[in-house]
Protein backbone atom coordinates (compact mmCIF):
# COMPACT_ATOMS: atom_id res chain seq x y z
CA UNK A 1 0.00 0.00 0.00
CA UNK A 2 2.56 2.69 1.18
CA UNK A 3 4.68 1.63 -1.92
CA UNK A 4 2.41 2.17 -4.19
CA UNK A 5 0.95 5.52 -2.77
CA UNK A 6 4.59 6.28 -3.16
CA UNK A 7 5.27 5.87 -6.98
CA UNK A 8 1.38 7.76 -7.23
CA UNK A 9 3.67 10.70 -5.45
CA UNK A 10 6.64 10.15 -7.67
CA UNK A 11 5.23 9.92 -10.71
CA UNK A 12 3.27 13.39 -10.04
CA UNK A 13 6.10 14.90 -8.74
CA UNK A 14 8.34 14.20 -11.44
CA UNK A 15 5.62 14.99 -13.84
CA UNK A 16 5.62 18.84 -12.28
CA UNK A 17 9.72 18.74 -11.76
CA UNK A 18 9.42 18.33 -15.50
CA UNK A 19 7.12 21.14 -16.55
CA UNK A 20 8.73 23.43 -14.15
CA UNK A 21 12.02 22.60 -15.05
CA UNK A 22 12.86 22.05 -11.29
CA UNK A 23 16.23 19.32 -10.77
CA UNK A 24 15.49 17.58 -7.49
CA UNK A 25 18.91 16.56 -6.71
CA UNK A 26 19.36 14.09 -3.30
CA UNK A 27 19.61 17.01 -1.19
CA UNK A 28 16.20 18.50 -2.97
CA UNK A 29 13.90 16.12 -1.23
CA UNK A 30 15.21 16.40 2.27
CA UNK A 31 14.85 20.21 1.64
CA UNK A 32 11.44 19.70 0.57
CA UNK A 33 10.12 17.76 3.46
CA UNK A 34 11.40 20.54 5.81
CA UNK A 35 9.67 23.41 3.47
CA UNK A 36 6.77 21.26 3.94
CA UNK A 37 6.45 21.17 7.31
CA UNK A 38 7.55 24.80 8.01
CA UNK A 39 4.37 25.58 5.81
CA UNK A 40 1.78 23.32 7.71
CA UNK A 41 3.64 24.57 11.07
CA UNK A 42 2.82 28.02 9.34
CA UNK A 43 -1.01 27.21 9.08
CA UNK A 44 -1.18 25.68 12.53
CA UNK A 45 0.08 28.67 14.09
CA UNK A 46 -3.04 30.62 12.95
CA UNK A 47 -5.54 28.14 13.45
CA UNK A 48 -3.78 27.78 17.32
CA UNK A 49 -3.99 31.85 17.64
CA UNK A 50 -0.13 32.13 17.13
CA UNK A 51 -0.27 33.87 14.44
CA UNK A 52 -1.88 36.76 11.72
CA UNK A 53 -4.60 35.11 10.00
CA UNK A 54 -4.85 37.86 6.94
CA UNK A 55 -8.52 37.05 6.58
CA UNK A 56 -8.64 33.63 6.25
CA UNK A 57 -11.84 31.67 7.72
CA UNK A 58 -11.07 29.06 10.43
CA UNK A 59 -12.33 27.04 7.22
CA UNK A 60 -9.97 28.47 4.88
CA UNK A 61 -6.99 26.97 7.31
CA UNK A 62 -7.97 24.14 8.24
CA UNK A 63 -8.64 23.31 4.28
CA UNK A 64 -5.22 24.43 4.38
CA UNK A 65 -4.11 22.16 6.92
CA UNK A 66 -4.94 19.46 5.13
CA UNK A 67 -3.43 20.91 1.91
CA UNK A 68 -0.40 21.26 3.56
CA UNK A 69 -0.85 17.67 5.78
CA UNK A 70 -0.92 15.84 1.91
CA UNK A 71 1.97 17.39 0.90
CA UNK A 72 3.66 16.65 4.12
CA UNK A 73 3.10 12.97 3.57
CA UNK A 74 3.77 13.21 -0.24
CA UNK A 75 7.37 14.59 0.71
CA UNK A 76 8.22 11.90 3.14
CA UNK A 77 7.11 9.06 0.98
CA UNK A 78 9.20 10.72 -2.04
CA UNK A 79 12.42 10.63 0.11
CA UNK A 80 11.79 7.19 1.64
CA UNK A 81 11.77 6.20 -2.27
CA UNK A 82 14.46 8.56 -3.29
CA UNK A 83 16.93 7.29 -0.10
CA UNK A 84 15.56 2.93 -0.63
CA UNK A 85 13.78 2.85 2.42
CA UNK A 86 11.07 0.32 2.85
CA UNK A 87 8.51 2.14 5.17
CA UNK A 88 6.77 -0.78 5.38
CA UNK A 89 9.36 -2.59 7.14
CA UNK A 90 9.80 0.46 9.19
CA UNK A 91 6.57 0.88 10.68
CA UNK A 92 6.60 -2.87 11.67
CA UNK A 93 9.76 -2.58 13.72
CA UNK A 94 8.76 0.79 15.31
CA UNK A 95 5.75 0.96 15.57
CA UNK A 96 4.62 -3.08 16.07
CA UNK A 97 1.91 -3.23 13.42
CA UNK A 98 1.63 -4.14 9.49
CA UNK A 99 0.31 -1.19 7.60
CA UNK A 100 -1.00 -3.20 4.92
CA UNK A 101 -3.35 -4.49 6.95
CA UNK A 102 -3.58 -2.51 10.35
CA UNK A 103 -2.80 -5.18 12.95
CA UNK A 104 -0.74 -5.68 15.62
CA UNK A 105 2.01 -8.16 15.27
Amino acid sequence: MLKQLGEAFSRASTAYAETHRIERDRDWFVLKMHEELGELTQIWNKLTGRGRLKGQSQADLHHLLSDETADLLGHVLLFAEQNDIDLAAAIERKWKFRPSIGTPL
